[in-house]
């Protein structure tokens, strides 16, 4: 690889140039008390923190940033921390997913506007990751990513409960009345004890550990929990490796190749991970002008196993998943499926990351010959109720319900489901197919996590826990249930989901990859005439850029001006 000398550093554009406009840059940096010798010939390491006091994940991002700090300054370069829009997955509302785009565009826009000449991403809460890795990958600078990494584990009475997966569990037993109101105030206390990310397979660990996967991460560090000690050296290890990528211009383009993508799949499949990952997944390649469609991901889910006995499809927690092995466990036991020549941010390869892991609880990471299952968590289905794709995390069904055939109950969207759900005299069955209108990239807007519908209350007292559910959401990757996800296109522009009425007989067949509405077409074409298209909820602001440029879910829900590998130059500097 090259060699930088300080005068090809991009950031001497600001401050080792002999006129008036770097004597004006380099008076203002010693304005905050910084001398010329903290700077000069030195690379600028900008340090996006998403930290906020919002995000409960990232609640030990301010302690993180000075623990990279102290690396990059060890390594001889001058760390700039710039705070960016922090996505908090528990408060944010509509959706974070409608900001995901937003956070991409700032971090693009933060390297490409000061004197950058790389970047450590801070991130882990669910968006803010593959919106770091969009902006960075557009802007094109030497960067490694810091993941957040997971609390530690629940505890109520025994039990060790699982932050999502337990939620949506014990909530369902307040519904049929088998705890009180005393137990679900414990449970709120007991499941969320310290700083990190969701500690289930849920979409930050999934995308965190796809993050490792790619290469965008020291090697294997993407599990270490957040109260880890490990976690504060790694931040350290992180600075220092930064500026030594600078040197080189490791770049993201030289590492975000289609093989360090298909990685990631085989390591989200053999995870049992979110199913928010293919839209993230597919929107960061979209950046580099890659196309991952929904067939790829189908196909690399055939041949890989699923071994990470993690909730919500397995038993265990992210801790008990760093200390069995974690992401080098896993994937040392997947190297005939995997392209060991990809390189990493480490300046080494897969393969060479991969020498001497080991799985340490074979409980938790199965052995390839003893798998949980031959094919990996998610299937992509396919029919005319989806003519675009639809995504199930099949390793959280019901194994009764993954060839299902029944009449829908339709809500056209989430206030009236929310409104109907729990009414006693509502026609539903443990057979019924739950279907949610309205709810995708347009309709939700931003297309929420409303596809785990709440299961009728009437029939939760019959014992019903898990049914068919349908809609253009997303759910939580902490979830769990017979939940057929991005059905695309969506409702809202008219797709077919939007024609459909109660009664309407649909087929789910998850080994087939169906999804089928019985309706003739004859009537199909009368519903479409008749369909009237609805208004957008936002007129003004962000949400009306987020709707005249946000593209479907089987295509990554990017801003369509965002895509691509079009070059964007520096600024002038004057």
């Amino acid at each position: 690889m090259i060699k930088k000398r300080p005068e090809d550093l991009r950031s001497h554009k600001w401050f080792g140039v002999d006129d008036l406009r770097s004597f004006g840059h380099r008076s203002r940096i010693k304005q905050m008390g910084y001398s010329r010798e903290d700077w000069a010939g030195k690379p600028v390491i900008g340090i996006i923190n998403t930290w906020s006091e919002i995000n409960s994940c990232h609640t030990h991002f301010r302690q993180r940033a000075e623990e990279v700090k102290r690396g990059v300054w060890q390594a001889g370069g001058f760390p700039i921390e710039m705070p960016a829009i922090s996505l908090a997955e528990p408060f944010q509302k509509p959706s974070t997913m409608m900001y995901r785009n937003l956070l991409a565009m700032e971090t693009e826009e933060l390297l490409r506007s000061y004197p950058c000449d790389g970047v450590v991403l801070m991130g882990g809460c669910d968006k803010t990751t593959p919106a770091l890795f969009m902006g960075a990958a557009s802007m094109g600078l030497p960067a490694i990513f810091l993941p957040a990494g997971p609390m530690l584990r629940g505890n109520w009475r025994g039990n060790t409960l699982g932050s999502g997966s337990d939620s949506w569990k014990y909530w369902a037993e307040l519904r049929a009345g088998n705890i009180d109101e005393k137990d679900w105030e414990e449970i709120e206390d007991g499941i969320a004890r310290a700083p990190g990310t969701c500690m289930t397979m849920g979409t930050a660990a999934t995308m965190m550990s796809s993050a490792d996967a790619l290469g965008l991460t020291l090697p294997g560090v993407s599990s270490i929990p957040a109260a880890d000690s490990n976690h504060s050296r790694m931040a350290t290890r992180s600075g220092r490796r930064i500026v030594e990528m600078v040197w080189t211009d490791l770049k993201p383009s030289h590492i975000l190749t289609e093989k360090a993508f298909e990685n990631a799949i085989t390591c989200v499949m053999a995870l049992g991970g979110s199913t928010n990952a293919i839209i993230h997944l597919t929107a960061m390649a979209g950046r580099l002008g890659l196309k991952l469609d929904l067939v790829r991901f189908d196909q690399i889910s055939k041949r890989t196993p699923w071994l990470a006995n993690i909730r919500p499809s397995g038993k265990y927690l992210m801790e008990d998943f760093f200390y069995a092995g974690g992401v080098r466990g896993l994937m040392g036991e997947l190297k005939d499926l995997l392209h060991l020549d990809c390189l990493t941010v480490n300046g080494k390869t897969i393969g060479e990351n991969l020498n001497g892991a080991d799985i340490y609880d074979t409980d938790v990471i199965c052995r390839r010959g003893k798998p949980l299952s031959k094919e990996g968590g998610l299937a992509v289905l396919d029919g005319n109720l989806a003519p675009n794709g639809a995504v199930i995390k099949q390793t959280a069904c019901d194994p009764s319900l993954v060839k299902h055939k029944g009449p829908a109950v339709v809500f056209s969207d989430y206030n009236d489901m929310a409104a109907r759900i729990d009414d006693e005299t509502l026609e539903v069955t443990k057979n019924s197919v739950l279907v949610l209108k309205n709810a995708g990239p347009q309709g939700g807007p931003g297309m929420p996590e409303w596809g785990m519908l709440p299961i009728p209350k009437k029939l939760l007292k019959q014992g019903v826990r898990d049914m068919v559910r349908i809609s253009d959401a997303r759910m939580s990757g902490t979830s769990y249930g017979t939940c057929v996800l991005h059905v695309s296109p969506e409702s809202f522009v008219g797709g077919p989901l939007a024609l459909v009425e109660t009664g309407d007989i649909i087929e789910l067949d998850i080994s087939a990859r169906k999804l089928e509405l019985h309706v003739e077409e004859d009537e199909l074409l009368r519903r479409k005439k008749a369909w009237i298209p609805p208004e957008r909820k936002f007129k003004r602001g962000f949400g009306a850029i987020y709707a005249n440029h946000i593209t479907q879910a089987d295509v990554g829900c990017d801003f369509d001006v965002l895509e691509g590998t079009e070059a964007i130059t520096d600024p002038e500097i004057h």
